[in-house]
């Protein structure tokens, strides 16, 4: 028996230190981001392997705040990323109670085809994306991109969703209408308060797509005015510039407010991940 403890101690002892050099792994590159970020000089070469060993300043911020167009890559990223992430939250959950709760021709037909297009991976399509684009008018423009993005969010989050309101109770819905509520009352006042935790993970996921992509803005945009944060901080770190602490600098100052809008909606998260709504 004291055999058998003193084994289970050993075996918690080394799980324990493994997953203590894990950690340090995972947040070792975080600490020197953040020392990059307020380390003198501008290229990788000028920071030591040892954080903050080189003193702090403030001058990249104030460089990145001051100096470049960082703020308006900031509003044009946010327009981008909100009016996404509203577009698709409203058609997303309109579809998917359509899809979830009436009959109507064609509906396996129209989910499969939604099912087919998320199969293949959205840089497949650039070249038609390209073309559209120019067609229409929206080469070089926020609306443009903000129709890519959203084009691309519907089809997995309305089968997503749809699987959600699948679990809601029927008996909802012919309770309200027994009442005389309208389909679209129902929608509002019924579905959405239940399906809310699903919803606020549609957000959540719509929001972080567009913040920070690369490839689709730089295929997109070309304009100085209407560069979003990734093409901005990317003009940073090219072959001809090595401005990799200014860099370090842009991408700290997104990540915090970011990481405070988790904190405030990882609660919701996990229940959209692990909880559904009652059964019938």
């Amino acid at each position: 028996m004291t055999n058998y403890k003193t084994g289970q101690s050993a075996a918690k002892s080394l799980l324990m230190v493994f997953f203590i050099i894990l950690s340090l792994f995972v947040i070792y590159p975080l600490v020197y981001l953040v020392s990059a970020s307020f380390s003198p000089g501008n290229s990788i070469a000028d920071i030591d392997i040892q954080p903050f060993a080189k003193g702090i300043t403030t001058e990249h911020f104030q460089y990145i705040f001051f100096k470049t167009d960082y703020k308006l890559w900031f509003l044009n990223t946010l327009q981008i990323a909100t009016v996404t992430t509203i577009v698709t939250m409203f058609v997303t959950a309109l579809s998917a109670y359509v899809f979830s709760r009436f009959t109507f021709p064609f509906k396996k037909h129209l989910l499969m085809s939604l099912l087919i297009l998320q199969i293949f991976p959205s840089f497949v399509g650039m070249i038609a994306i390209y073309v559209i684009l120019l067609r229409v008018g929206g080469f070089d423009t926020l609306w443009g991109l903000e129709l890519v993005y959203i084009a691309g969010n519907i089809p997995y989050n309305c089968w997503m969703v749809k699987s959600y309101i699948d679990t809601i109770p029927k008996s909802l819905d012919e309770a309200a209408r027994i009442d005389g509520a309208s389909h679209f009352r129902i929608f509002r006042q019924i579905i959405m308060p239940v399906a809310r935790p699903i919803m606020i993970f549609l957000g959540i996921t719509s929001f972080t797509g567009p913040w920070m992509d690369f490839i689709f803005p730089k295929m997109v945009l070309r304009s100085a005015d209407k560069q979003t944060l990734a093409l901005g901080l990317f003009s940073f770190v090219t072959d001809k510039k090595n401005d990799f602490t200014s860099f370090c600098a842009g991408s700290l100052f997104i990540a915090i407010p970011f990481v405070i809008f988790f904190i405030f909606t990882q609660k919701a998260m996990m229940m959209s991940m692990g909880a559904a709504a009652v059964k019938e």
